[in-house]
């Protein structure tokens, strides 16, 4: 009988005698449902799933091969959601030791507020490995001013997961480790409340019994944010030539007025920068939206908003340097700062409204 209302699950590939001392430790603590998924692990190693198997608390779901965490992860919810009507959520920890009882248990309670709970981890403290610490660093960095979202600790496994969210957790892409990063982006998305609990910061051995990869991972991490990044950067090429070329233009017709030239090569060249943006930001980085007509008039909403807001800044600049009848490359070099730091903002303002789905009413964050 499950003595405390959620699910712990573990996913797992080629484990050690760790994984069962966090599985004991957490049925001595008095977790009474926990799924494991045997993640293709090698034959010599499948022994361990068999013994804990037989645990009463325990079932064991296995892929025959390698599929990545976050494919186990979305096998463990599909099964919990068929065949745990009426519990709470789940708990998803690493079996290496890293999570104790206890900070499960607290993560666990968390949830209990109807919240989805992060175990975070101090990043600090002297043991902490450098390339935890500098990876969590950037990742954070990039979540706060890209995101808007304030986490102290990107890379945590120990999540719980209330049950209402869990068929929304699912529909985040990937299938390896860059899963739980787009988990955090899709709550962002969503809207879907967070907080953050924390926790014992364990390392065991320096790590080292990680399967991440530091180069192949990081590159499945950080996939949404450099196609977001690499459509920003195309689509800006294409804004930046188009305004330049019209500013040749408007200067061999014998345009004058600065105000209305500027105006005008930035409103035709967003007009082409911005229906190449939207369609890659729609298909590629952001994923299909059900309603495509609603988040294309979102987007035009915000693309005349940055159109406007890079219009008024750059022909401010040129007010205030005196560069109001310098030549059209000029006008082109002050304008190339401008929309970056206004790329910031429509990243965050596409993700959150312009391809966001289902807009909840709750606040991105607990307190």
């Amino acid at each position: 009988m499950n003595e405390r209302n959620f699910t712990l699950v573990i996913p797992s590939l080629d484990p050690d005698e760790k994984l069962a001392a966090t599985v004991r430790g957490a049925i001595d603590a008095g977790i009474g449902d926990i799924i494991l998924v045997n993640d293709g692990s090698a034959a010599d190693k499948r022994r361990l799933f068999d013994e804990l198997s037989e645990l009463p608390e325990v079932t064991v779901l296995t892929h025959e091969v390698n599929r990545g965490k976050g494919a186990a992860l979305k096998t463990a919810f599909s099964y919990f959601l068929e065949n745990r009507q009426g519990v709470d959520g789940v708990v998803t920890a690493d079996g290496d030791g890293q999570h104790t009882p206890e900070d499960i248990i607290a993560c666990a309670e968390a949830m209990s507020n109807g919240v989805l709970a992060l175990g975070c981890r101090d990043f600090s403290l002297p043991d902490v490995p450098k390339k935890s610490r500098l990876g969590n660093n950037l990742t954070s960095f990039v979540f706060r001013y890209l995101c808007g979202m304030k986490l102290t600790d990107t890379q945590t496994g120990l999540r719980a997961i209330p049950t209402e969210y869990l068929g929304e957790i699912m529909e985040a892409k990937g299938s390896r480790y860059e899963y739980e990063t787009n988990m955090l982006l899709l709550m962002n998305q969503r809207r879907i409340p967070y907080t953050e609990v924390p926790i014992k910061t364990v390392y065991i051995d320096g790590n080292a019994s990680t399967h991440f990869r530091p180069v192949r991972d990081s590159l499945r991490v950080y996939g949404i944010i450099f196609k977001y990044i690499g459509s920003s950067i195309f689509s800006s090429v294409i804004d930046i030539i188009v305004f330049h070329l019209l500013g040749v233009l408007l200067s061999l017709a014998g345009a004058s007025v600065m105000l209305f030239e500027t105006f005008l090569q930035t409103a035709l060249a967003r007009a082409v920068s911005a229906t190449v943006n939207f369609t890659v930001n729609r298909r590629v980085v952001f994923g299909g939206v059900s309603d495509v007509k609603r988040a294309y008039a979102r987007y035009a909403v915000v693309a005349v908003s940055m159109m406007l807001m890079s219009w008024a800044i750059v022909s401010a600049l040129l007010f205030l340097t005196g560069l109001g009848d310098a030549a059209t490359t000029a006008r082109t070099l002050i304008k190339i700062p401008v929309d970056i730091l206004l790329f910031l903002v429509s990243f965050r303002l596409q993700q959150r409204w312009v391809f966001a789905d289902r807009k909840r009413s709750g606040r991105g964050e607990a307190k």
